[in-house]
């Protein structure tokens, strides 16, 4: 069977483009090989699907730390607005959180991708469960896309298959594959929003502790370049949980720079007011050990840990502390360092990081300039942004623009 435009991957990028395509009149031919579509879409946000970011254009590529220039044209095209709107068009009321994340009222994913899947069959796009395995080209003419199960002929095609996160949802790097094999140059793909590797075992020996309402500071060889504030989750390999993975996307140097996390357990309180929350319990527990002296500053878990890392004998009587021993103990509690070694690998990540170069993408249009009719959108291009919305807010303005050309 035979079609104007063949999309490949119906994750957010691919439903974009395959809509825009038949919203400009072109027969379109929706190729994914998941049993269902949006499967990775339905577990953004924790299952609530944070849709996009409600900002501008300049916040929008202030969050998007690799070839954000290269996407001015699609956002000016289908900003966030735009999104909201659309997503509001097709009956999924929307509401802005902190952060100016927007996420449908519902709090559901599937409300999201099942009004994309609604407004493909309204369009008539035709959507095959199959795996787009080759680009069709004879003679530098792009022709159509040869699938595991049938070959699709078509003069334009949209790849839009994701990148390596998240195998199980699909994205096992189909694009790179079809991309390198049209002459793209496709830049190594790693983990961004990622759990990280620690040092030592201090984390392992905390495995299972999620922190609420910490703050954390990330430092690139002693340069401060990351702050927030938020949950975290200690592992058995070293770090993970939301703040953990806002904070991975600005740690991009692993095999140059040395990364070092600190964690103000106590945000709340600055250093006189903890010292003299501090001398409260060491008062209340004067006879007891310093170690026993903790409970009711922090978890049980992160006591020995915190002691070890005071370097107080955790056998000192509570009523025993000096001045000296007890800022060192506060410093701890703003500070607690946690030495990073790298990421986890890329499977694990939220978003993948690199891609088909852009420099051989036109910006205005998504369109190959090596192989004319080869369009590209989302996760599959070597740009990724920061947690909050900004990198749907990506897929969704790319894979319109990738549309809307491959159908004029």
């Amino acid at each position: 069977m035979r079609t104007d435009v063949v999309v490949a991957g119906g994750g957010p990028a691919g439903m974009m483009a395959a809509i825009a395509a038949a919203e400009g009149g072109a027969s379109v031919c929706l190729l994914e090989p998941n049993e269902r579509l949006g499967k990775k879409l339905n577990i953004t946000g924790k299952g609530r699907c944070n849709v996009t970011n409600n900002c501008s254009l300049e916040t929008f590529l202030s969050n998007i730390p690799c070839n954000g220039k290269f996407l001015y044209s699609a956002y000016n095209n289908f900003s966030s607005a735009d999104v909201m709107a659309f997503f509001e068009g097709l009956g999924v009321p929307l509401k802005t959180e902190r952060g100016n994340r927007v996420f449908p009222v519902s709090d559901r994913a599937f409300d999201v991708s099942g009004a994309l899947e609604r407004r493909l069959r309204q369009l008539g796009v035709r959507i095959v469960r199959d795996r787009a395995e080759e680009l069709l080209v004879s003679g530098g003419t792009l022709e159509g896309v040869r699938g595991e199960l049938e070959t699709y002929g078509a003069g334009r095609v949209v790849v839009a298959t994701g990148g390596v996160s998240y195998p199980l949802t699909g994205s096992t790097g189909d694009g790179y594959r079809l991309a390198a094999a049209a002459g793209h140059t496709v830049i190594g793909p790693r983990g961004s929003l990622v759990p990280l590797r620690a040092a030592g075992d201090l984390c392992a020996r905390m495995q299972g502790l999620s922190l609420r309402n910490v703050a954390l500071r990330v430092y690139e060889n002693d340069k401060r370049i990351f702050s927030d504030f938020g949950e975290l989750l200690f592992t058995h390999f070293g770090v993970s949980g939301p703040l953990v993975l806002s904070a991975s996307a600005h740690m991009r140097r692993f095999e140059k720079k040395r990364y070092r996390l600190e964690i103000d357990l106590k945000p709340a309180l600055d250093e006189q007011a903890l010292d003299r929350r501090l001398v409260s319990d060491l008062t209340k527990h004067a006879n007891s050990d310093f170690i026993n002296a903790l409970d009711d500053l922090l978890p049980r878990k992160l006591i020995a840990p915190f002691v070890e890392l005071t370097g107080i004998d955790p056998r000192r009587k509570a009523h025993d502390l000096t001045r000296e021993e007890r800022r060192r103990a506060l410093a701890v509690l703003k500070a607690l360092p946690v030495e990073i070694t790298g990421p986890r690998p890329v499977e694990e990540a939220i978003v993948t990081s690199g891609g088909v170069a852009v420099k051989e993408v036109n910006p205005s249009t998504m369109e190959s300039k090596v192989l004319p009719g080869l369009y590209f959108a989302g996760e599959v291009l070597d740009v990724d942004a920061y947690t909050g919305g900004f990198n749907l807010q990506i897929a969704w303005c790319t894979g319109r623009l990738a549309g809307e050309a491959a159908a004029s």
